[in-house]
């Protein structure tokens, strides 16, 4: 349980890359089972649907693609 809330509480970095491609990630599914998925923008949104049935959180930071003024 301690490596969940761990998991959660931390930022996605450079270092995260996607499961699919190998691009850097910006979404985190937290699986119910306590596993973990780590995907790029494109393929967390492209597989958002059926991550939500088997996540129990996902944590979305692709707003950092979008550049602020």
């Amino acid at each position: 349980m301690t490596e969940q809330v761990i998991l959660e509480s931390t930022p996605l970095n450079a270092l995260d890359r996607c499961d699919r491609c190998g691009a850097q990630a910006y979404v985190r599914a937290i699986l119910l089972n306590g596993g973990e998925l780590l995907f790029c923008a494109h393929h967390g949104k492209e597989y958002a649907e059926k991550l939500k049935v088997v996540a129990a959180k996902i944590q979305d930071e692709s707003e950092k693609l979008v550049e602020s003024k």
